[in-house]
């Protein structure tokens, strides 16, 4: 497998219109892969049909596309699309998301995740193929859909995953694993899980990245993320599996309470230091090479916003390593 370099785009804290230049020179900067997200602001697609023009070479992905909220026919089509775009150098990351994206916010049941990622990534991966899709699944019915304008390049399909049952999904029915949130040794935990399901599986990790020499402020922030997202039942449930379950309780107790703020300091710095790669740039490298050798393939940074993202971005790029 080739050895990639990935960056979450686009970049938060800037208008994406205005990223043209920054997408541009990430292929000089030594970065092999774009990988979007899907929460509370872009879509997962636009970004990258963005980048699909503005910086030419580089691989594309979505990390993820929550399989609740379009249709399979439309994930399908979108997934088409990109790789006529990309000129086949997009990949298809599918994940359950969780019950706040899900229900709270788009109103969808988040009903038996395992079988829905399954089925979709089922259907959409026939549907890649051109022809017409008939088998019916648990949660998905084909209806007999057809893509109009099937893509020229194979599109390689890889589902996000936390705990043992979608880890070994994403390595029986799919490319690979996209997972997140996790530290160097947690990785060593995950990984063998993805293999069961066969050789040669691509774990593509999402490292939160803050290039700074101020570790408080690398800490502060990095608290509101972890409380923002452990104290979701999904993530919670995997850091329970991994054994952080009895030291993320406060945090859990008081964040349900409505007390962020003894939340925010219930978390200790360990677990912030463990999560969240800080520090001077030379530091970082050391910190996500630790990541590729536990198991990762290939590391994707998302670039905490703190001050300016281009030099942030530039601060962690493999061109710029010693």
């Amino acid at each position: 497998m080739d050895k990639r370099f990935g960056l979450t785009v686009p970049f938060v804290g800037a208008p994406l219109a205005s990223q043209r230049d920054l997408f541009a020179d990430l292929g000089d900067l030594g970065y092999t892969d774009l990988w979007s997200s899907e929460a509370d602001a872009y879509d997962a697609f636009t970004a990258l049909v963005l980048a699909s023009q503005w910086a030419p070479g580089l691989r594309l992905g979505t990390a993820i596309v929550p399989v609740f909220t379009r249709g399979a026919a439309v994930i399908a089509q979108s997934a088409a699309a990109l790789s006529e775009l990309s000129q086949g150098r997009f990949v298809l990351g599918l994940g359950s998301s969780s019950d706040v994206i899900v229900e709270r916010w788009n109103s969808v049941p988040f009903e038996h995740p395992y079988r829905r990622v399954r089925d979709t990534a089922r259907y959409v991966r026939a549907a890649l193929t051109g022809e017409k899709v008939t088998a019916d699944h648990e949660t998905i019915r084909a209806g007999g859909f057809r893509l109009g304008i099937a893509p020229s390049h194979p599109v390689p399909i890889m589902l996000a995953a936390l705990r043992p049952g979608m880890l070994r999904l994403a390595g029986q029915e799919s490319d690979g694993a996209i997972i997140t949130w996790l530290s160097p040794d947690d990785v060593r935990t995950v990984v063998p899980y993805v293999h069961a399901g066969g050789p040669d599986k691509e774990i593509v990790a999402r490292i939160f990245v803050l290039p700074t020499g101020d570790a408080d402020a690398a800490r502060a922030l990095g608290r509101r993320m972890i409380a923002q997202y452990l104290t979701i039942p999904v993530y919670g449930a995997f850091h329970d599996w991994l054994g952080r379950g009895e030291t993320l309780a406060p945090m859990s107790a008081a964040w349900k309470a409505g007390d962020r703020k003894a939340a925010l300091a219930a978390i200790p710095d360990a677990i912030v230091d463990e999560l969240i790669v800080h520090g001077a740039p030379s530091r970082c490298h050391e910190r996500i090479d630790a990541y590729v050798e536990a198991g990762v393939t290939t590391p994707v940074l998302y670039v905490i916003p703190f001050g300016d993202p281009g030099q942030a971005v530039r601060d962690v790029a493999p061109a710029t390593r010693p």
